[in-house]
């Protein structure tokens, strides 16, 4: 395989297209496809595969009856192995996209391929060069990109959201967005809506204000940009405090998650990030919004139409980034799902934001309790210097950014979960940039934890069943109409499980941790199912080396033998 460049050059690599070094031509993918993308289930066209992040596939050709028979159909290698200099541990997090049979992933260290989706032969490949001294929190990561208009969008491990041709992978526009040398940086799947294409900010880690931001998907022009913490006078200043200074400049906050999308209220559901320092609430008193919290977003202006936050001024690092799963109750009201880091499984009504039903999801909380009325009240913390804490979930949850999956057909949504608890000391950082400000040591157990899919239904809040295994739950589960839910574990299995029982009806040992988002598609009438595997064994920079069991990345793709 050839050597990578840098930035700025696209490397042409065997291909299976007319023309050398480039993909096929795809017909186009705009807005009014992917409202309508889980009407062309061959293809996965968007991050969750539709806007609601239902992560459900009709496809059924692989199904209960005949899953046992799955097999690898190819392996593609990302040629990437061990640590990154200068950025911690990697993983392959990423959710392959497939459009007409090209299928595109991005990965680790500012690469994304062009790859024939049935055969696996590269069809371009791009790197993005970043500077080697990037202050990152959780590792060297990138969870996918976006396809639309004859482009593709990534956006880099140094806030760069660049757009390619879909064709040649060559660049055609490349726009700064955020502060590398602040600790601002990027690992968002963007998001194509209309014309615009949505990223939000990571970094929260380094005292930064967190933001989502629009961009013309032609020009790069940024169309609007939302910050989600307000500045003095704004609404919801009011809950950093009369004393907190100039706290709302480094507050957090950050989205670093892809949000979901209603098309008719068109609003932008956005997870947010904790607050800054993560531990230590005497330097920012308050609720601090919008930390901790979706907020939906009005998607033409950036405005922040409604909110609704999990957990008030945090003290345990409970991150709200990650997905909120949108479905319709059967007397047609429309619902928000989120499964969130401190425990909780919240149901809300999407339209404003109410509160419909809370309650637990995993098995020990003892940070505090949240009442079925949504009234929080924190019991565990870490409010002393130098004194140790303990308490259930740690900060990798409960639930961590990996995503959980709906079927509709049953009615139940399978849930990745992470029983693991950690110890905090509160230890008073000042404010320096580009400084991980954490205002606390923090040590994961070490010796007792476990995990688990879980299948809720949204609706009761019953847990139907649940899948146990000896390690959390640390990749994002799959659904399909063949009755099945395909999770990834941190020692290398991919597990299909029944999703009306919850049995284990397949099994395959990739060699590599799973931390990604498996899809699924079909080219000429054969179904497949990707799964991005290798993780250097981060669980938002909490469990170093512990549980990634990885021998290199790679991209799995698996399907029933060719009769």
């Amino acid at each position: 395989m050839t050597d990578y460049v840098d930035a700025g050059e696209a490397v042409p690599h065997r291909t299976l297209s007319a023309t050398k070094g480039q993909a096929p031509a795809t017909s186009d993918v705009n807005y009014e496809r992917i409202q309508q993308a889980r009407n062309e289930p061959e293809n996965w066209l968007t991050y969750y595969g539709a806007y609601d992040a239902q992560r459900y596939s009709t496809l059924d050709q692989i199904n209960k009856d005949n899953v046992k028979r799955l097999t690898p159909a190819w392996v593609f290698q990302a040629g990437m192995n061990g640590l990154h200099s200068g950025a911690s541990t990697y993983s392959f997090e990423a959710c392959p996209l497939v459009v007409e049979g090209v299928m595109y992933v991005t990965g680790p260290d500012g690469k994304i391929w062009a790859i024939d989706a049935a055969t696996g032969e590269e069809l371009w490949r791009y790197k993005h060069a970043s500077p080697y001294d990037v202050s990152l929190c959780c590792g060297n990561v990138n969870r996918g990109c976006a396809v639309g208009h004859g482009k593709v969008y990534m956006y880099t491990l140094n806030a760069h959201l660049i757009c390619l041709d879909a064709q040649t992978g060559e660049l055609v526009w490349d726009v700064v967005n955020g502060d590398v040398r602040a600790g601002e940086s990027g690992s968002v799947a963007p998001l194509i809506v209309k014309d615009m294409v949505i990223v939000g900010s990571a970094g929260g880690e380094f005292g930064l204000r967190g933001h989502m931001d629009a961009f013309d998907a032609q020009t790069g022009e940024r169309r609007w940009r939302t910050y989600t913490i307000p500045k003095p006078g704004e609404p919801g200043s009011e809950t950093w405090g009369d004393e907190a200074g100039e706290a709302w400049q480094r507050g957090g906050a950050n989205c670093w998650v892809t949000p979901s999308y209603d098309p008719e209220l068109e609003l932008l559901f956005q997870g947010t990030g904790n607050p800054a320092p993560d531990f230590d609430g005497d330097v920012r008193p308050g609720d601090n919004l919008y930390t901790d919290s979706t907020i939906a977003v009005d998607v033409n202006t950036g405005q922040i139409r409604w909110h609704y936050q999990f957990t008030p001024h945090d003290l345990w690092d409970y991150d709200s980034t990650m997905e909120n799963l949108l479905f319709d109750a059967p007397d047609g009201r429309k619902l928000l799902a989120h499964a969130d880091k401190n425990g909780y499984f919240f149901v809300l009504d999407r339209t404003n934001g109410e509160l419909v039903r809370v309650f637990p999801f995993v098995d020990r909380i003892t940070w505090g309790e949240i009442t079925p009325d949504g009234k929080v009240t924190p019991k565990v913390y870490p409010d002393e210097e130098g004194v140790p804490v303990h308490f259930w979930p740690g900060p990798a949850g409960g639930k961590e950014w990996t995503h959980m999956s709906y079927n509709p057909n049953t009615g139940l949504i399978y849930v990745p979960v992470q029983e693991v608890g950690a110890t905090a000391t509160r230890r008073r950082r000042e404010f320096r940039e580009s400084i991980p400000y954490w205002g606390a040591g923090v040590a994961v157990d070490l010796d007792d934890f476990y995990g688990y899919v879980a299948a809720i239904d949204p609706l009761t809040g019953e847990e139907k069943w649940r899948w146990n295994n000896e390690y959390p739950m640390c990749a994002s589960t799959l659904s399909t109409a063949g009755g099945l839910v395909f999770q990834g574990t941190p020692t290398g299995e991919l597990v299909a499980l029944d999703a009306d029982t919850g049995e284990k009806l397949y099994s395959f040992q990739c060699g590599s941790g799973h931390h990604s988002s498996p899809s699924t598609y079909s080219v000429n009438g054969r179904q497949y199912v990707a799964v991005p595997t290798g993780w250097g064994g981060w669980v938002e920079g909490f469990l170093p080396g512990l549980l990634g069991a990885s021998a290199g990345d790679a991209l799995f793709v698996f399907a029933l033998p060719e009769s």
